[in-house]
């Protein structure tokens, strides 16, 4: 059975990296690994596949930055070419980048069969364009994996079939469970000469955000405020650097006493940090999840999450910019919520994959 791995960045390598070696395992699986290009990222080094225990992909589309429109259209085309000349027997696509969308339209279209690992997360906000690749590709795909009761729930609203739905867990897990000894060994903190337990973790990203000065500015007065109370760690994401310096708030966040800025950090290097801080802020998706997982305290500054089980069952709050300083201020004077264990959290979704892959493998052959 060939099975292409689409990746588009390096979260996806993450999560298609525990299905990859399960799937090396067993003998009637070939998975190949194809990685679209949409995110050129500099991390993506050999030492990063080798903490992940990962070949080269197989096959490199070389797509690149442009627009949304751009980045879908051209990995359609590009990986058409590819379809065209050997068809595999199942596509599965990961997450909701563009070339997640753009995988499934082109696999479905030539009659391949797609499966979408982490369906049916929804933000319920159509103005995120993860969202809209989130509701085109779950409509698409043939088997929907998702790692959580309300993902399923969102799904069956929507009219999907039951039988195409298929709870696996946190894919995300696994990798972490997979690199945990490395991460534990990392000790970033004390790079830093910082205490565990003694600083907070910031991660921001997101162009509603940091594209907005008046934001960007309030969230930096926030966070110069929160680090006169306790150091903070903040591996500024290049295009937020980049607007801190068009906004002329670079060097001030840069002078400011117990605000680090490091370059970003490779996942184990930051995975590390965050480990042994007090809470993370952040507006990402997966570390919503991470410190959940772990039981980190986590401030996401967003209207909406797609991941609301790390609000009712994690350590997961979401903010906005005015409130954030108050909250941020209430884990550091010890108000913390204690997380409850989440089903299939538990670093063993790959498994549940290939079990679920072997089930309609027999059937098949039944039929």
């Amino acid at each position: 059975m060939l099975i292409h791995l689409i990746c588009a960045a390096r979260p996806n390598f993450m999560k298609i990296a525990p299905l990859y070696h399960a799937l090396k395992d067993e003998r009637w699986a070939q998975p190949m690994i194809v990685h679209t290009g949409q995110h050129y990222d500099l991390n993506m080094s050999d030492a990063f596949f080798e903490d992940l225990g990962l070949p080269q992909p197989d096959i490199h589309l070389g797509i690149g930055s442009g627009t949304h429109a751009e980045q879908t259209g051209n990995v359609m085309i590009a990986y058409e070419k590819i379809l065209m000349e050997k068809a595999p027997d199942l596509v599965v696509v990961v997450g909701d980048v563009n070339s997640t969308a753009a995988a499934t339209i082109a696999a479905v279209k030539l009659g391949i069969k797609v499966a979408h690992l982490e369906a049916g997360l929804r933000s319920f906000d159509r103005r995120m364009p993860e969202e809209i690749n989130r509701l085109v590709t779950d409509v698409l795909a043939d088997l929907l994996w998702t790692p959580s009761p309300d993902a399923d729930q969102n799904l069956l609203r929507e009219g999907v079939k039951p039988d195409k739905i298929k709870r696996v867990g946190n894919i995300m897990l696994d990798s972490l469970e997979m690199m945990r000894p490395k991460i534990e060994a990392q000790n970033t903190h004390q790079e830093f000469d910082l205490a565990s337990g003694a600083f907070g973790v910031v991660t921001l990203h997101r162009p509603s955000n940091v594209d907005d000065e008046e934001n960007l500015g309030s969230l930096c007065n926030t966070l110069q405020k929160l680090a006169a109370k306790l150091p903070l760690v903040f591996p500024a994401h290049p295009r937020t650097r980049k607007k801190l310096g068009m906004f002329g708030l670079l060097q001030k966040m840069q002078t400011c006493p117990n605000l680090i800025m490091p370059d970003p950090m490779p996942y184990i290097r930051f995975m590390s940090l965050v480990f042994q801080c007090k809470f993370v802020i952040t507006d990402s998706g997966g570390i919503q999840e991470e410190t959940s997982y772990i039981g980190v305290p986590c401030l996401t500054v967003r209207e909406n999450t797609e991941r609301p089980i790390t609000i009712t069952h994690g350590t997961n709050q979401l903010c906005r910019i005015g409130d954030l300083q108050t909250k941020a201020m209430d884990i550091i004077n010890g108000s913390t919520s204690r997380p409850q264990p989440i089903e299939l959290w538990d670093g063993n979704t790959a498994k549940r994959i290939i079990d679920c892959l072997k089930e309609q493998l027999n059937t098949s052959k039944q039929s």
